[in-house]
């Protein structure tokens, strides 16, 4: 409440500051106060009238001010800002260019705001269609000489049509600057949306999916009365459904997102591989030197992650060289729940593609194969 009456306050001022600007404008352009004084109030009183009925209105809007300003238009074709001798193709002596008064400026400030402000443009055009007869039958009432039409023509363009122009350029530059603003803060959503999924995917999605796979090799473990096998069979299923509802809440996450920013765990790649082993996977490693660290492990994560979702007990062989990273996966041992079509494959794609490699994901002989080759 108080930061409204402060505003409501504000306004009141500068509305009060503007009028009595425009008073003094108005003023000055009627006659000597000094030397006919009721001349003077009878001039300047009605006039100051109508600039307060512009003031009032021209906050909101600004058209009706301009109409309400009619009378302090570019009329006084005896005053110009420049004066020019034409003599082509008529030889036109002392024309008045852009004629111009005391309280002119207010009316291109109003025009200005025209332009400024997102109204229709039929409020311009209705606008205009009043000043431009107004302009046109004075000049036929002084005698619609071709000096009287350059003035007027002049004036009309620079007292309206200029400001309401720069007005409307005005506005465009800053709805154009919104827009960027808003794309740039969208994109970053979408990228820390994305980054969001890929940590996700990245640890979470590849802890629920070794989880898999140690209960997978509980269930198929000799010894385990029916009780323990279906317990642990549950806790397979379990884990595999928490990854397939992890894999859809990415996907929202990811909706609409560019090329997501790849942050592998912190560790190398013998360390994922004794990681995933400690959970249960036959895991063969042959590491001869590789790509950038990143790069590879995010390949030997998703492989695995992909070989113990949908291949689990199965033995996995993973090689590693300056020019080539596998994951290699047999047949599985148990049934796999995992549900195909993540967006793991979708996001490294595009970062081995950044990278200068291709990288292919197909079935090979009784198994599947990840493979990335680099130049």
């Amino acid at each position: 409440m108080k930061g409204q009456h402060r505003e409501s306050r504000r306004r009141l001022l500068s509305g009060l500051l503007l009028w009595a600007l425009l008073c003094v404008a108005i003023a000055a352009q009627g006659p000597d106060p000094l030397l006919d004084a009721a001349s003077s109030g009878l001039w300047s009183v009605p006039r100051m009238a109508l600039a307060a009925v512009a003031v009032i209105v021209g906050g909101r809007r600004p058209e009706l001010a301009v109409a309400v300003l009619l009378p302090f238009g570019p009329w006084r074709f005896e005053h110009g800002l420049a004066t020019s001798d034409l003599v082509w193709p008529l030889a036109l002596p002392g024309v008045k260019i852009f004629p111009f008064g005391p309280a002119l400026p207010f009316v291109m400030g109003y025009a200005y705001l025209c332009g400024r402000r997102p109204a229709p443009p039929r409020s311009a055009v209705a606008v205009f269609a009043v000043v431009a007869p107004a302009g046109a039958g004075l000049v036929v009432a002084r005698g619609s000489g071709p000096a009287l039409w350059i003035t007027m023509v002049s004036g009309l363009l620079g007292a309206y049509v200029l400001p309401y122009a720069v007005g409307q350029v005005r506005r465009r530059l800053l709805q154009q600057r919104e827009r960027a603003e808003l794309s740039v803060a969208a994109q970053a959503r979408l990228r820390e949306r994305a980054r969001i999924a890929r940590d996700m995917h990245d640890s979470l999605g590849h802890d629920l999916a070794l989880i898999a796979v140690r209960a997978a090799g509980l269930e198929l473990s000799p010894g385990l009365d029916t009780t323990q096998v279906r317990a642990a069979g549950e806790l397979r299923i379990a884990a595999a459904d928490a990854t397939e509802r992890l894999r859809q809440i990415i996907g929202l996450l990811g909706e609409d997102a560019g090329p997501a920013p790849l942050t592998p765990v912190g560790e190398d790649v013998a360390g994922l591989v004794e990681r995933a082993r400690a959970s249960g996977m036959a895991i063969t490693l042959r590491l001869a030197g590789g790509p950038a660290p990143g790069l590879a492990h995010a390949v030997v994560q998703e492989g695995l992650t992909n070989a113990a979702k949908h291949a689990p007990g199965a033995a996995v062989t993973v090689e590693v060289s300056p020019s080539r990273v596998s994951v290699r996966n047999g047949p599985s041992r148990a049934r796999p729940v995992a549900v195909p079509g993540g967006l793991g494959l979708a996001g490294l794609r595009e970062r081995v593609r950044l990278a200068g490699g291709v990288l292919t994901a197909a079935p090979r002989q009784d198994g599947f194969e990840l493979t990335v080759e680099l130049p």
